[in-house]
């Protein structure tokens, strides 16, 4: 059943999926459904060499991870922390560390690493891609404008967004909506949100009848190509947008939208999006 989907809208070739930052700290990715069952292939990028072997000890025949750092291309510093899930291009805020004192163990630097980033338009292995899964520890922004040209093709970024700048000269939310914005893309839903509790206060003083903790700390944010503009997106485009949507986030009205567009567009049998909700309906 899991290739109705790709069987309907029949792309002209498989979903290609990149990860910056791939290191398997965080759970299992959102794409993990396309890649289980080969829907998907995975381009994946990650500096620190423990997490890339551990990449390359896991991987299957769909997957393969390159060591590089993508930034604005050139020398840069990797700053290596206590936890891999801290170690960034930027350095940990001590402002920020003083209000969330929980991570300042985890947000020690250990070691600094010189070291060569590269642009993601210039990586010569890197075919044209679908989606763009990004979690680089506050520098984003680099990230995004690095790959302008190569970002041209793809239909779904996942981020991680700070709403609380955590690092030295990290862009905030605020800046990374607006260079998204500006590539075309659009706000779709968030994976994962993050609120952390503000100093002195700590989880251990709430109950559940005392004080709430909202503080907005980050979030996985997932932005789409703008879909109330379709004609910003070729028949391709949107059928790996329908699939990505479909598998990796459940947004099926939005899937729906793409398989509608297709039909309009004679890309697809006038009963196409019929079938796709007979789909939806049989529990699949």
């Amino acid at each position: 059943m899991s290739r109705f989907l790709v069987n309907l809208l029949s792309p002209q070739r498989q979903t290609h999926v990149v990860d910056v930052g791939a290191n398997p700290i965080d759970g299992d990715p959102p794409y993990k459904t396309l890649l289980s069952q080969g829907l998907c292939a995975v381009t994946g990028f990650e500096p620190q060499a423990q997490a890339l072997a551990e990449l390359n000890l896991r991987k299957g025949s769909n997957e393969t991870y390159l060591p590089y750092a993508i930034g604005h291309g050139g020398p840069a510093e990797l700053n290596v922390c206590r936890y891999s899930g801290w170690t960034s291009l930027l350095k940990p805020r001590v402002a920020a560390l003083q209000v969330f004192p929980q991570f300042q163990s985890n947000a020690t630097v250990e070691s600094v690493v010189q070291l060569h980033t590269k642009r993601l338009d210039d990586v010569a292995e890197l075919s044209p891609f679908d989606m763009l899964k990004i979690d680089v520890q506050g520098a984003e922004f680099d990230v995004f404008e690095s790959g302008r040209e190569r970002l041209k093709q793809a239909v779904v970024i996942q981020t991680e967004i700070s709403f609380i700048a955590l690092y030295e000269q990290q862009p905030t939310f605020g800046t990374i909506d607006q260079v998204l914005r500006s590539m075309g893309f659009v706000p779709h839903c968030f994976a994962q949100i993050k609120h952390w509790p503000i100093a002195p206060l700590t989880a251990s003083h709430i109950t559940s009848a005392g004080p709430q903790l909202n503080q907005l700390l980050e979030a996985d944010m997932v932005y789409v190509k703008d879909f109330v503009q379709p004609v910003t997106m070729d028949n391709e485009q949107l059928k790996h947008l329908c699939l990505l949507m479909h598998h990796c986030y459940r947004s099926f009205d939005l899937s729906a939208r793409c398989i509608d567009l297709l039909q309009q567009r004679g890309a697809l049998p006038s009963d196409a999006l019929q079938r796709y909700v007979d789909h939806l309906n049989a529990g699949s």
